[in-house]
């Protein structure tokens, strides 16, 4: 199934997180617009998941592990990791998730 990015409605799946998802199988892509200040609290789940900074700054952390993130760095997430972050700025991530995000698919 082929789509445009533009044509995928955003969802607000927690505050200020705005994403556009897309499912395969057995992945799920997250295309994100974080709004300055927003969390994402600590959180963990099964998938393992890379995320890749596309702009913005986002203060990231794995474990107890913090780090800035800015336009290009990636970091990838071990499944069963606590993880969590926040923008620094007005963000734009992208997620990567193995397997596929049942939770998240046709989440309004």
């Amino acid at each position: 199934m082929n789509k445009n990015l533009k044509d995928i409605i955003p969802r607000e799946l927690i505050p200020g997180y705005h994403g556009k998802l897309i499912h395969s199988d057995n992945m799920t892509l997250a295309f994100w617009n974080v709004a300055k200040g927003k969390e994402a609290p600590a959180h963990q789940h099964s998938h393992e998941q890379i995320l890749y900074v596309i702009e913005g700054e986002f203060e990231f952390f794995v474990n107890e592990e913090k780090k800035l993130l800015k336009k290009d760095d990636t970091v990838v997430i071990p499944s069963n990791t606590l993880h969590g972050g926040k923008a620094i700025t007005e963000c734009k991530l992208l997620d990567i998730f193995n397997p596929c995000r049942e939770d998240l698919k046709d989440r309004r």
